[in-house]
């Protein structure tokens, strides 16, 4: 069943927490005669933020002991498509991260194995240590973190998958280079039908640039690259992912590339009815956005569809103009309904549970130098 339906007529996506922004309106309440028409400020929720990334210590350490790309040199990142970059060891500390999350309001952080490494991608043997070192790292990051998961492509483990979701994991970060043909979506489909029988979201973020990047400005995969892959998957979701998995929410990164304003184009080369079409079930963070762009977007989309994302440590929290409700809906309501209070609520306990046992065993979290 197709899922996709118009702005007017659209429904809770599959797992609905929440019901959406725009169903929320609150009573009217009468007016006291002489009193202020302005009514005073309201208290906001704690935000969740649905896109950060943070290098837990076991990570590093097999980003470290590999002889080729991606790999750590000390703290300088070496990619296949990128210049060499240094890593400043404070963005990936976690005590510093909460406090800068919440010094913004944030109270929940969905942190992930960045895509742009590429580790998905890499062969069965030489993706399992940076794999095993992600899923046992993120899972002691702390109060206010909660991970999501990340699995071999080359070797697609559903099992696996369903045990990390079990085990605190709030959904699957894939890579979008890897999202766009009718063969990516067969191949990723063993991990995406583990999603859709555990009711847990896909998140779909820029992948590793390609080589030829490696020649560009050290901005241009950021701009360009990563941009081109978001658009790509996301008309590629609407071609081959949709009509495979009628149940998957799914998360875009980066406003989908902007991939949603082109509707007149859509109209005028794509399939016919396409246009103004919104799958309720599909989400876009807005992060490395400002209001222009994510006001473009709620135009086209509606506001339900739009969830705080940031890129830390990379870029910083957006703060778009929109008005006090779409603050709300934003930062609180619509994460949670892209998530399910439930699942938030079970991974935070289960990650609580990996921490303690960590600390009991004297495992405790160690930074890296």
């Amino acid at each position: 069943m197709n899922r996709l339906t118009t702005p007017s007529a659209r429904t809770p996506p599959p797992s609905a927490g929440t019901p959406p922004a725009s169903a929320r309106t609150p009573p009217a309440s009468p007016q006291t005669p002489g009193a202020s028409l302005k009514a005073p400020p309201r208290a906001q929720p704690a935000a969740i933020d649905v896109h950060q990334h943070i290098w837990p210590p076991q990570l590093v350490q097999a980003l470290r002991e590999r002889r080729e790309p991606p790999r750590l040199r000390g703290w300088t990142l070496e990619l296949a498509g990128e210049p060499a970059q240094s890593i400043d060891p404070a963005l990936h500390d976690p005590e510093q991260r909460a406090a800068q999350n919440a010094a913004d309001g944030i109270g929940l952080a969905l942190v992930s194995l960045s895509s742009p490494l590429g580790i998905e991608l890499l062969e069965p043997g030489a993706a399992a240590e940076p794999l095993a070192a992600w899923r046992e790292g993120a899972l002691r990051l702390g109060e206010g973190f909660l991970p999501w998961a990340s699995a071999s492509l080359r070797a697609p483990d559903p099992d696996a998958l369903e045990r990390d979701l079990a085990g605190g994991f709030v959904g699957l970060q894939l890579p979008a280079c890897a999202l766009l043909t009718t063969g990516d979506w067969r191949q990723a489909s063993p991990l995406l039908e583990a999603l859709e029988r555990s009711g847990r979201p896909l998140f779909i973020h820029p992948g590793p640039a390609p080589a030829s990047c490696a020649s560009q400005p050290a901005w241009w995969p950021a701009l360009v690259d990563y941009v081109a892959q978001m658009h790509a998957a996301y008309f590629a979701w609407r071609a081959h992912g949709r009509p495979a998995h009628p149940r998957l929410r799914v998360l875009f990164a980066l406003l989908a590339g902007l991939a949603p304003l082109h509707g007149e184009r859509v109209a005028a080369r794509g399939p016919a009815g396409e246009r103004g079409v919104v799958d309720p079930a599909v989400f876009l963070e807005c992060s490395s956005y400002g209001t222009r762009a994510i006001d473009a977007t709620v135009r086209v989309l509606g506001i339900d569809q739009i969830v705080l994302g940031s890129d830390r440590p990379y870029a910083a929290a957006p703060e778009p103009r929109l008005g006090e409700a779409a603050h709300a809906a934003i930062r609180h309501a619509n994460p949670i309904r892209l998530l399910g209070s439930e699942v938030i609520e079970r991974c935070m306990t289960k990650t609580a549970s990996a921490k303690a046992a960590n600390a009991l065993s004297g495992a405790t979290f160690q930074s890296v130098t």
